[in-house]
């Protein structure tokens, strides 16, 4: 085989291939009834041409049938009058109007044998197309049976595009959603170990309990120069006092120290809340 037949081989086995996948039965189907219904048209218009061509004939028949009766009685009237001559002269019109007539009727016959052959192939044609007909319609409904099964049955598996694109989507769907909890946990672990304050602060967990560790030691330094002013002891014993405009209430300045530990509290959560949404 030489390249060029290759190569047409190739090709015409492609086109073949894409044809097949693009054929859909039930038009293909489709398509064939039609074009034998058109064939059965053409039959019946041939037959209507040649049935309009033979009574043409027919009529053309009967004109010259019309004038050998007239050739005839031509004759008859001019030997009637002794004219042999004139009577010779219709005879022999009247023998021309005869081979004519002849001619035709072999034309006419003939006409009718093929009319009668093509109304029989007519018949017949019909008929397979009314079984064709049939079949085709049991074919286009097994096929749409057996296509809805199929579609179904890939659905039910998981095996047709539609279904594994499905499948895709969820796949996607699970690991980002699992990628999103995963950061949602390492967002709580880093909040729980301190991790965004020293992302967020220049100073180092040292720095932050001498920091810590100073602040405490000048509170407890003003407190205890706070008790020698007052002349507070550090083990003072259990008095009565009694109330007077000059004392104290300390639960106010309780209440006021639980206030601003639940301020102080409420904007360290609401600080959290805000990181967690930014990152």
């Amino acid at each position: 085989m030489g390249v060029l037949s290759r190569m047409s081989y190739v090709v015409r086995s492609k086109i073949n291939a894409v044809l097949n996948r693009a054929e859909d039965p039930t038009e293909t189907l489709d398509y064939s009834y039609e074009q034998m219904r058109d064939e059965l048209q053409d039959v019946k218009q041939g037959i209507a041409d040649l049935t309009t061509q033979k009574k043409r004939l027919e009529i053309q028949k009967r004109r010259l049938e019309e004038n050998v009766e007239k050739h005839n009685q031509q004759a008859r009237q001019a030997v009637k009058q002794d004219r042999e001559d004139l009577a010779r002269q219709a005879l022999e019109k009247k023998k021309q109007k005869m081979n004519q007539i002849e001619d035709l009727e072999g034309q006419i016959a003939q006409l009718q044998n093929t009319q009668d052959n093509l109304v029989e192939k007519k018949n017949e044609l019909q008929n397979r197309i009314e079984e064709f007909r049939t079949k085709k319609e049991s074919m286009k409904a097994r096929y749409e049976a057996a296509e809805a099964n199929s579609r179904v049955s890939e659905a039910m598996t998981g095996v047709g595009d539609e279904m594994q694109d499905v499948g895709m989507a969820i796949e996607r769907a699970e690991e980002k959603t699992e990628d999103m909890e995963a950061r949602a946990e390492a967002m709580d672990e880093l909040q729980d170990t301190g991790a965004f304050e020293d992302a967020l602060s220049d100073k180092s967990s040292l720095d932050r309990e001498l920091e810590e560790m100073r602040s405490s030691g000048e509170v407890d330094s003003e407190l205890e120069t706070l008790k020698a002013d007052m002349g507070v002891e550090d083990e003072p014993e259990e008095e009565e006092t009694s109330s007077s405009d000059d004392d104290i209430d300390l639960s106010d300045l309780e209440a006021d120290v639980a206030a601003e530990e639940t301020e102080t509290e409420t904007e360290s959560e609401t600080e959290q809340a805000t990181e967690e949404n930014n990152s």
